[in-house]
Order: C-alpha cells, then sequence, then structure tokens
C-alpha cells in the first residue's frame, strides 16, 4: 500500500467513530452498530460492550468477528465512492480492566453512564488482517502487520 492509500486509511480509522461489528449467531451472520476505538497503531480496536447484547453473547461462544467501518454518507451521486475498512481479528474480553476507559470516556463523553453498569465490559479486537476500500476500484488487502505499518 502506498503512502497516499495509507493515509487515507489512518483518516478513516481515526476520523469515525461508528461501525459494525459482525459476529455469528447459531452459525450465521450477525451485524450490529457499536462504538469503537483503535490503538495509535491499529494493533488492537477496543469495543464497550454489554453483556446482555446478543454480539458479545457471540463473542463468549465464537472470537472471530469483523468490525466494518465505514466513511459517513454525505449523499454523494455515487456512495460506492465512499471509503470502507473491514477488520477481520479475534476479540478477547478484558473483564474488569478499566485501562482504556479514560482515553473511551475522551472520545465518548455520554457513555460515562456505561460505567456505572456490571454488565459493560471492553473487548479487544486483535487484527487478523483488513480488506479497505478507498473508493471505487481501489481495493487493498492488507495484513494485521501492514495495518500496524
Amino acid at each position: 500500500m502506498d503512502t497516499e492509500t495509507a493515509a487515507l486509511l489512518k483518516k478513516l480509522v481515526a476520523g469515525e467513530r461508528v461501525a459494525h461489528l459482525a459476529t455469528l449467531r447459531g452459525g450465521a451472520p450477525m451485524a450490529s452498530m457499536t462504538l469503537f476505538m483503535p490503538e495509535r497503531d491499529f494493533s488492537a480496536f477496543y469495543v464497550h460492550i454489554s453483556r446482555l447484547a446478543w454480539h458479545t453473547q457471540d463473542l463468549q461462544d465464537e472470537a472471530r468477528v469483523a468490525l466494518s467501518i465505514a466513511e459517513a454518507d454525505d449523499r454523494r451521486p455515487d456512495p460506492f465512492t465512499l471509503m470502507r475498512v473491514t477488520v477481520r481479528g479475534e476479540a478477547v474480553n478484558l473483564e474488569n480492566d478499566l485501562a482504556k476507559k479514560d482515553a473511551w470516556l475522551a472520545r465518548f463523553p455520554e457513555q460515562a453512564i456505561n460505567f456505572t453498569l456490571a454488565d459493560f465490559s471492553f473487548w479487544r479486537i486483535t487484527p487478523r488482517d483488513a480488506r479497505f476500500v478507498a473508493g471505487f476500484g481501489r481495493i487493498h488487502n492488507i495484513s494485521a502487520t501492514e495495518l500496524k505499518q
């Protein structure tokens, strides 16, 4: 991936705050909207989710996930030119680990209430690989190592 494309990917991941988390539920895909926070080097992505949510229940059974981040629709004539990346990886529950709490609240101040609820915890998604679409016909398959670079 060239420098310009890498800068576009960094802009997308750093600029968006909402993603879709895809899990396996009863052997079938299930995607749901979630908030996310990346590590600076994209070596991991974090979600802070309730164990009551289907996606959390799914993660307890199957750690393999996909996190899909897309550029917000700006109503351009061809939405296929919007940038998007899907990160495939493995999720691990960081139960009772609040090391990311301050960074999370800096990013999502309105989410403070969730830290008063016993059913929320952080999950770390460690990337396996990613597929980045920088616009129509500009598709890049990226290894976890390349994603960190």
